[in-house]
């Protein structure tokens, strides 16, 4: 069934526009990372991220509340229902600045002790590490009242919005580089206070656009237990399987620590950062379609529902392939030059976690679909306890003397359980979505165009070029070239 072009263009709109921001974004972070580091110097490098570190503790709170409300407020701007898209808004807010309460008062408490007592800072350096803990708190409060304004934004599919303020945001904090240089201030309280200052203003502009554009983003005081107890469902199931796929994420680190020294620690944080930057690329597009999908549920057309799940899925797996197959064929030479040395196990570490992506990009079209469903218990306790159960397997294998890299494939393996996990239970919560055509027609299809692209590239183009240089770059073409050709073959 084709879909009308107003939402098709829509949604190339909203992609292109999310994926310049994110690329943007990862670029100037990259290089603004590298001269904070060298302007604030080492240890107040250190301070700075490690005392932010104790108000995000808090964040967790915040994380699960913000996907409730994006799922709630986009339903009932699917269902066309003005008066409880206006009450769903004003209770989220009302329930944000309560978490933001609650975190001010952890912050000020628990988070001045940890500070005080547990952190190793040098005492000449504490007056300033107390400063940062207010900004970064201050900092915090704002963006977790700004969460409801950012959800009415992506409701509405005004991702271009979104993608200006976050590009105006991305340089701004480009600025703050700049300015770090002058002044005879002390560049680590500056730097805190400069930041701050950025946060304050990208919420105050996107509050100021939201209450000028939308009706329902006028606040009202709205205490509706019919709406505020299931988003607070929503977010508590939701909750377990992040602060689950968390302790995992830890305890696997604690692990290799144990079992293998801090060499390997440095290795897994490495291949983590380019993990998570390629999909956060390829990713950030999978905001265009969630309304789509979570309004086509609210209006039961689950024609749309499963056209946006299977196109999205299309669309951001291979955007992902674009960057990955040339970056599996030239891993060694691209590190070489991002950090001049390569850790031992960064390279083998960092492949199979790119192989665990494509997993990944997928699952995640498909929880979208579990949050429109409103009904994320199930999949919350069965992907949490499975997130939480490969930790005894993972410790079992170590201490049975199998080497670190075996603890990668356990971890690429539970990922591929997930995507299964998850396919079954949409399935299970929406009868409506064609759970084989999703299999047959998009996921297979995309193992295809990456093994073909792979193989392909690797023989004809990789394997008889001298020059790195070279074979970086017509890899990269090559490589395009095969998925954008196989992907109209096989995904159309």
């Amino acid at each position: 069934m084709a879909e009308p072009l107003t939402n098709n263009q829509r949604i190339a709109k909203n992609t292109i526009m999310l994926y310049i921001r994110m690329l943007l974004s990862v670029v100037v972070s990259l290089y603004t990372s590298r001269v904070v580091l060298e302007v604030l110097g080492v240890e107040d490098y250190g301070i700075y991220s490690v005392v932010g570190g104790v108000v995000a503790m808090f964040s967790f709170l915040n994380s699960s509340m913000a996907g409730a409300t994006s799922r709630f407020l986009t339903f009932e701007m699917g269902k066309g229902n003005q008066d409880k898209l206006q009450v769903t808004f004003s209770s989220a807010l009302i329930i944000h600045i309560a978490i933001a309460l609650i975190v001010l008062l952890l912050a000020e408490t628990v988070g001045l002790w940890f500070l005080n007592n547990k952190l190793v800072i040098p005492e000449e350096r504490m007056h300033a590490a107390h400063w940062v803990l207010q900004f970064s708190v201050i900092s915090m409060l704002v963006n977790f009242t700004q969460v409801p304004y950012n959800a009415a934004i992506i409701a509405h599919e005004k991702m271009d919005v979104y993608a200006y303020v976050e590009m105006l945001n991305v340089f701004l904090k480009l600025g703050i580089v700049y300015l770090l240089k002058f002044g005879g201030f002390d560049k680590l309280i500056l730097y805190s206070f400069l930041v701050l200052s950025v946060t304050v203003l990208i919420a105050l502009i996107y509050r100021i656009y939201c209450i000028r554009n939308y009706e329902e983003t006028h606040f009202r005081w709205f205490w509706d237990l019919d709406v505020i107890r299931p988003m607070f469902k929503f977010s508590a199931y939701d909750l377990f399987g992040n602060m689950c796929y968390t302790a995992r994420l830890q305890g696997t680190n604690f692990l290799l620590n144990i079992f293998f020294g801090a060499i390997i620690n440095a290795a897994n944080g490495i291949s983590s950062v380019v993990q998570g930057t390629l999909l956060s690329l390829s990713s950030s597009v999978i905001t265009a379609f969630k309304p789509q999908i979570i309004k086509s549920y609210a209006n039961q057309d689950y024609n749309k529902f499963n056209y946006y799940i299977n196109f999205g899925a299309k669309l951001s797996s291979t955007l992902l392939l674009i960057i990955t197959v040339p970056l599996l064929l030239n891993m060694q030479k691209v590190l070489m030059i991002w950090l001049g040395q390569i850790p031992e196990g960064v390279l083998s570490i960092t492949r199979i976690l790119l192989v665990a992506n494509v997993f990944t990009i997928n699952s995640q079209l498909l929880v979208i679909g579990i949050h429109a469903s409103g009904n994320v218990k199930l999949h919350g306790l069965c992907c949490g306890w499975l997130y939480l159960l490969s930790l005894p397997l993972i410790y079992l294998l170590l201490h049975l003397g199998c080497d670190y890299i075996v603890v990668y494939y356990v971890v690429a393996s539970i990922t591929l359980l997930y995507l299964v996990f998850t396919i079954a239970i949409l399935f299970y919560l929406v009868k409506g979505f064609d759970w084989l055509k999703f299999i047959l027609q998009t996921f297979l299809p995309q193992i295809i165009v990456a093994v073909i692209a792979i193989v392909f590239t690797y023989y004809l183009v990789h394997n008889s070029i001298a020059s790195d240089n070279i074979r970086l770059i017509t890899d990269t073409i090559v490589s395009c070239f095969v998925i954008l050709v196989l992907t109209v073959i096989f995904l159309d």
